[in-house]
């Protein structure tokens, strides 16, 4: 930039001398010239010019700057033949335009053609004598005029920055056939430029693109330090940014810096990334290419850049174990009918005039000694299929060709007016509004830019056949598509390196399965990071999950947690062990308790069934049966009718067996009682009295229960907060103090009976009811006291567990301890049913 800005200012001043000197022309009539002209390599003079400059040589040697005598004159090496063929199909499309008789029919093109050497220094020389050509040393007076109507050229874009900034001043279109550089679309910098190839803005993206769409998410990056590298590695990084594509190290070197070409392979050697995207001119690529070889570093994966991937300069026996499999952008083939026989022999004939070994002019011998490291590829047709530029420079002509025919308002019939005075400015703005389709049916025309439309083919390193290496097409990228239509890829025809079947993998981190989300790594990039199992509850169902989903309410993870499902609904089956066992021991109590009440049935007429209050008995029995199969609305899922019923049928049976007990209590009371002179209780506590305290104390229950189940009544709930991977179906209680009115009015029936039983626990006789209702009456208030924590305390259905388990439990206690004894009178001691013994003296045992 520094040499363009400088370049500038010397050729300014150099135009005001001139100016100066055009003033003065009477005193001095020719202009002078300090310093020796430069001659193009290659020439041919015409009605209207166009100038070339190309690399044909990529070396140049610098001499010694002592400061104290003048420095020799720059001497340039290593034919670089690409180069050299661009300058060929420069002069093929010239000649065609010149035989048409259509295009320009009565106007030649002439053409200078300089070697740049691959330095912006010969850059700005070979400018300065585009402008100027050689009229100066010559003796000619000062025309005023460009010596060239347009300029094709230059390959790379830190030379065509050069050569675009020098002639941009004077409005010289310069049109550039592989100059990439997104920097050179600035019309305000650049309004003379245009270029037959599209910017690296789509290029850059497009490789973003490449690298995402493979799973590549770590790369290297290596680019040119110029501003075709510079500027193309810009516009990557961002838009790798976009895709998600993290870049573990950005290097780049020029070519004439060796140290940082050593640096930029040792980082290579040192990275994990499988993949460079190497953003490098061809001559970059080739110095990293031998350094890579030298220090046998293979198998990497390289995305390339139109600038190298189809240069066949890069192919040597052992730049495959290297580059083999390389993916990159390249240019589309060159189809131009005819190129080929001009490229291989007849350019070579004409331009040359070395076909024939002893020349028969001094020209022609000299022409052979001047240029005599072009002449050993005159026979050399290897890279000819690989033309890829050859189009873009066919075309940059014919839009040229067209531009002049427009200005010189050329016709069939009449031919061109050679009279018009070609400005440099008209040519810019007649090539702005170029339209055309060449032979090859490719069209020609320049969008706002300057450049042309963003076409490419994808191709692949790979070994053919015969050994040779091939550039083999897998694909194109489009940018005048559609969105999701510029991308085509073929990858079943890519072969990797290494000749690998399978997908290079380069990722900093391995993709997070589903069921876990990704967790950055401290101080590292966005594509390093660990792989966290979701939490209980949460999935993530895609590959690299940033976080984790929380499931729906009634929903949990899976053992995997990349699904929601619903939640188990935990309650008491009837077919699981515990509904098994309880079910079995509540039928066991109902059919023992039907076999007490099938005994005293039987034995209804015996003194001791008599004795004991046989209506209370049976209604006893009734009562706890109903007691045991109530604990049976208690297993299976709990509903509106079943949760109501369990509670209330619960409340009233157990009311309506303490209420016979009770009875049977106040009837030994009693008894002993009437037994004393003079008294008569037990006309106040008769049958109907005994029925009727039973029945009131039931109707007390059942009115509880009514305005409980009127208020507030137990209903079915879902439980979601005592378990989080699971449900627990339970009844809510509805009003808490309905269910503890029942429960306490139990409690406080249970309890009387229990003082008024114990106070009757040593009345004098035979057999003393009252000691086993005192038993029972203990085991039942320490089975229900008990019950309380437990029933508080218990998780899901070990709640109905433990209800059910107090329910058997008090209920066989009053069974046992009330009908066991007299039972076991009846069946094992029937002597001792008798009255006589009832009623004898005996003390109690």
């Amino acid at each position: 930039m520094l040499l363009a800005v400088n370049a500038k200012s010397l050729f300014t001043e150099l135009c005001n001398g001139w100016t100066k000197s055009m003033k003065l022309h009477d005193e001095a009539p020719f202009c002078q010239i300090r310093g020796n002209p430069e001659f193009p390599l290659l020439s041919k003079e015409g009605d209207v010019m166009i100038g070339g400059a190309f690399s044909i040589h990529s070396k140049i040697d610098q001499p010694l700057l002592s400061f104290t005598e003048k420095p020799t004159r720059l001497e340039c090496s290593r034919v670089n033949l690409r180069e050299f063929r661009f300058a060929q199909t420069m002069i093929f499309a010239i000649e065609e335009i010149n035989r048409s008789e259509f295009l320009l029919p009565n106007v030649s093109i002439g053409y200078r053609i300089y070697d740049n050497c691959g330095s912006t220094l010969s850059s700005m020389r070979a400018a300065m004598a585009l402008m100027n050509s050689d009229e100066l040393s010559s003796g000619k007076r000062c025309s005023g005029q460009s010596a060239v109507h347009a300029i094709i050229g230059e390959s790379e874009s830190s030379s065509t920055i050069v050569l675009s900034r020098t002639t941009g001043p004077f409005k010289i279109p310069v049109i550039s056939h592989s100059a990439t550089c997104e920097c050179l679309s600035n019309r305000k910098e650049y309004p003379s430029f245009f270029r037959t190839i599209a910017s690296d803005l789509y290029q850059s993206r497009a490789l973003a693109q490449l690298v995402k769409h493979f799973g590549w998410t770590w790369v290297g990056a290596v680019n040119s330090d110029s501003d075709y590298g510079n500027n193309g590695m810009a516009i990557f990084l961002a838009a790798a940014q976009e895709e998600g594509v993290c870049v573990e190290y950005t290097e780049k070197f020029h070519r004439a810096e060796p140290e940082k070409l050593m640096k930029v392979v040792e980082v290579i050697r040192k990275s994990t990334a499988q993949v460079i995207v190497g953003f490098l001119a061809h001559v970059e690529m080739n110095n990293l290419l031998t350094q890579l070889s030298l220090h046998n570093i293979t198998g990497l994966q390289f995305i390339g850049v139109e600038a190298w991937i189809t240069a066949d300069s890069l192919v040597t026996p052992t730049s495959f174990s290297v580059l083999g499999g390389s993916l990159g952008f390249a240019v589309q083939k060159a189809n131009v009918s005819g190129l080929d026989d001009f490229l291989i022999k007849s350019f070579w004939e004409t331009e040359f005039g070395c076909k024939e070994k002893n020349g028969s002019t001094v020209t022609e011998r000299a022409t052979c000694k001047e240029n005599q490291d072009l002449i050993e590829f005159e026979d050399y047709d290897d890279d000819v299929a690989e033309l890829r530029y050859s189009s873009n420079i066919y075309k940059a002509i014919y839009a040229v060709a067209h531009s002049l025919h427009s200005i010189l308002n050329c016709s069939k019939s009449q031919g061109c007016d050679k009279n018009v005075k070609v400005s440099p400015w008209q040519m810019v703005e007649t090539l702005k509004q170029v339209n055309l389709t060449i032979k090859t049916g490719d069209q020609v025309w320049f969008d706002g830019t300057g450049a042309a439309v963003a076409r490419y083919e994808v191709v692949n390193w790979q070994r053919g056949s015969d050994g040779s290496v091939q550039f083999k097409p897998v694909g194109f990228y489009d940018a005048s598509l559609p969105p999701g239509q510029k991308f085509v890829l073929k990858t079943e025809d890519i072969m990797w390196p290494g000749r690998k079947k399978g997908l290079p993998v380069s990722v900093c981190s391995e993709s997070c399965r589903p069921g876990t989300y990704k967790v950055l790594q401290k101080g590292k990039p966005v594509c390093c990071y660990d792989c966290i199992p979701c939490a209980d509850g949460e999935i993530s169902n895609s590959t690299d999950s940033n976080d984790c989903k929380k499931c729906p309410e009634e929903y949990w993870s899976n053992q995997n947690r990349d699904a929601c499902i619903l939640k188990n609904v935990e309650f008491l089956y009837f077919t699981e062990v515990m509904g098994i066992i309880l079910v079995f021991f509540t039928l066991f109590g109902v059919l023992f308790t039907l076999i007490v009440a099938i005994l005293f049935l039987i034995n209804k007429d015996t003194p001791l069934v008599k004795a004991n209050n046989s209506e209370l008995s049976f209604l006893l029995l009734f009562s706890l049966t109903l007691c045991f199969l109530c604990s049976l609305t208690f297993i299976g899922p709990p509903s509106d009718w079943s949760c109501m019923l369990r509670h209330t049928a619960f409340g009233i049976t157990f009311v309506l067996c303490i209420s016979c007990v009770l009875g049977k209590t106040l009837v030994v009371l009693m008894a002993f009682r009437a037994t004393l002179p003079g008294s008569n209780v037990m006309k106040w506590f008769g049958p109907v009295q005994q029925r009727l305290s039973v029945l009131g104390f039931t109707l007390i229950q059942i009115l509880i229960c009514i305005l409980w189940l009127t208020i507030n009544p137990p209903f079915p709930f879902k439980n979601m907060t005592l378990y989080k991977e699971k449900i627990i179906l339970e009844c809510a209680l509805g009003s808490p103090v309905g269910f503890w009115a029942v429960l306490g009015y139990i409690g406080l029936l249970a309890f009387l009976c229990f003082v008024l039983a114990f106070l009757a626990r040593k009345l004098p006789d035979n057999f003393n009811e009252a000691k086993f209702i005192t038993f029972s009456m203990l085991i039942f208030c320490a089975v229900w006291i008990t019950f309380i924590p437990a029933y508080v305390s218990s998780p899901g259905k070990f709640t109905v567990a433990v209800e059910i388990f107090a329910i058997l439990a008090s209920s066989y206690g009053l069974l046992f301890c009330i009908f066991a004894p007299k039972c076991y009178i009846i069946v094992l001691k029937p002597e001792f049913n008798t009255k006589k013994h009832l009623m004898g003296k005996m003390r109690s045992v």
